[in-house]
């Protein structure tokens, strides 16, 4: 693993020549100055990342607004909001740590409640930002597969749990220096590896996709979604312009998600070389829009010969799921690999669709299959195609690396684990939680309230506000209905 850019009086001192004047002390003060600018470059880094994870709730909301359709806009958008205030207080009194309160075991954290003794030799404020991004991300993707037939108290409680402990022990057990699969771990590494979870396809998107699936499934469809023969009823979104913007957004900030999570970017791989981690996190940003790319095109021309159709949203749905794929493996392999992730990612999620489909599954965003599906498909690509220069560079030499290129069956083994645990966890945890609010009746909104939209029965009005003619003069924006003409013009 690379380290920090040091400096040393000792290297600096003979610099300054025979005829200065306390050499060392003025080289030992230079370099202390020197690991001052270091240390805030790396913290700045940082916070700039957090801040770009952070703009993708914007993105999630845009995303949810544009796929549900418009009697709900105000609920889901009301939802996005309430994952980002719910899941910053329970992460700052009990996420943060459990996720990463070392020392500890290597099962949960123990220590940095409420942030106290922050900051320390490791832990800073800007390491608790950022996570807090990730810890909101997971919970944004479970409010996609619930909505629009979802009470808010739901929303509440199951924000609150997931991001305040469901999925910070999931990010112990692979992220931090005593989780018992990190590849981070100072002691016994599972299989010699440890999981390569760069970015968190297995953390982050299946910990979400999952919880999603058991919320979908305990709620049921939404009704109409699938008529009394089973066949499945598109209830299309009201805007596609929303996806698109969403989609972008959240493009955007996936340049903070995955070479973000490099935490630094002022460390040397060889001294006075020009390559070092700056150049591993522009690699990461190449292999992340390479695995996005090749998706979206993948599933434009695999749905087009499927429905016949060019569908954007489909379109968008693939480009995401690329990105939920390399997000595991994005600082450890080769752009051509990234190329392979997508490609494949989009078949993943196309099947997934098909398969619920089948099962009467219903998912208004596909947020289970895509960050589910799609993210167990990038635990396993890390497994296959991760490179033994690039996961030295990142954890350390002699490390087991992808079994397609040549580093053996130990990287796998460790990966399946992964994928295993984590569905075990989560379903353990939010199957039960969701089960428990369905017979409490605190999960599904009435029948009625949702023929009618959550909008008007749950938040006090429509999203959108349409006028007759005769109210044309009101104040607001207004929308006027066209009727259809009435004569046909003749040339």
């Amino acid at each position: 693993m690379a380290s920090a850019a040091s400096c040393s009086a000792d290297q600096l001192a003979p610099l300054f020549g025979p005829n200065a004047t306390n050499a060392t002390a003025a080289a030992s003060y230079i370099c202390g100055q020197l690991s001052f600018v270091s240390y805030a470059v790396d913290t700045t880094y940082l916070l700039f990342s957090a801040y770009l994870v952070f703009s993708m709730q914007l993105g999630f909301a845009m995303l949810c607004a544009g796929s549900v359709r418009a009697k709900n806009t105000m609920n889901i958008m009301l939802t996005n909001v309430l994952d980002a205030a719910a899941g910053g207080l329970f992460y700052y009194l009990f996420g943060f740590a459990f996720a990463f309160g070392s020392p500890s075991n290597g099962f949960i954290g123990q220590h940095f409640f409420g942030l106290k003794k922050v900051p320390s030799p490791t832990i800073d404020y800007s390491n608790f930002l950022y996570q807090w991004a990730f810890a909101i991300a997971a919970a944004g993707i479970t409010s996609g597969s619930i909505a629009e037939r979802t009470q808010f108290v739901a929303y509440l409680i199951y924000s609150a749990f997931l991001t305040g402990f469901v999925y910070p022990v999931v990010s112990h057990w692979f992220w931090s220096s005593d989780g018992w699969a990190s590849a981070f771990n100072s002691g016994d590494l599972l299989f010699g590896s440890g999981v390569i979870d760069f970015a968190g396809s297995g953390v982050v998107h299946m910990v979400g996709g999952i919880a999603g699936l058991w919320g979908a499934l305990i709620e049921g469809p939404r009704i109409g979604r699938f008529d009394h023969s089973g066949r499945s009823v598109s209830l299309r979104g009201h805007s596609a312009s929303l996806v698109v913007l969403g989609t972008f957004l959240l493009w955007f900030g996936w340049y903070g998600f995955n070479p973000g999570s490099f935490n630094k970017i002022l460390v040397p791989y060889a001294s006075g070389s020009y390559y070092g981690q700056w150049s591993a996190v522009g690699r990461t940003a190449v292999t992340t829009t390479l695995a996005g790319c090749t998706a979206a095109l993948t599933t434009l021309f695999g749905k087009r010969l499927l429905s016949g159709h060019w569908n954007v949203t489909d379109v968008c749905n693939g480009l995401l799921g690329g990105f939920a794929a390399i997000t595991a493996g994005c600082s450890v392999v080769e752009p051509w690999a990234a190329i392979i992730c997508g490609f494949v990612a989009a078949g993943v999620l196309i099947g997934c669709n098909k398969l619920a489909e089948k099962l009467r599954f219903d998912d208004p965003l596909e947020a289970a299959q895509l960050h589910g599906g799609c993210g167990a498909w990038g635990v396993l690509f890390t497994a296959l195609f991760a490179s033994e220069d690039y996961v030295a560079q990142v954890y350390g030499a002699g490390r087991p690396y992808g079994l397609l290129m040549g580093g053996g069956g130990r990287l796998l083994a460790a990966h399946v684990i992964q994928i295993l645990v984590i569905t075990g966890w989560v379903s353990a945890t939010m199957g039960p939680l969701f089960f428990v609010l369905h017979k409490l009746k605190l999960l599904r909104i009435s029948a009625e309230d949702e023929m009618a939209g959550m909008d008007l029965t749950r938040h006090g009005g429509f999203a959108y506000v349409y006028y007759e003619e005769d109210e044309s003069q009101k104040n607001g924006i207004q929308l006027r209905k066209v009727e259809p003409a009435s004569a046909t013009l003749s040339i």
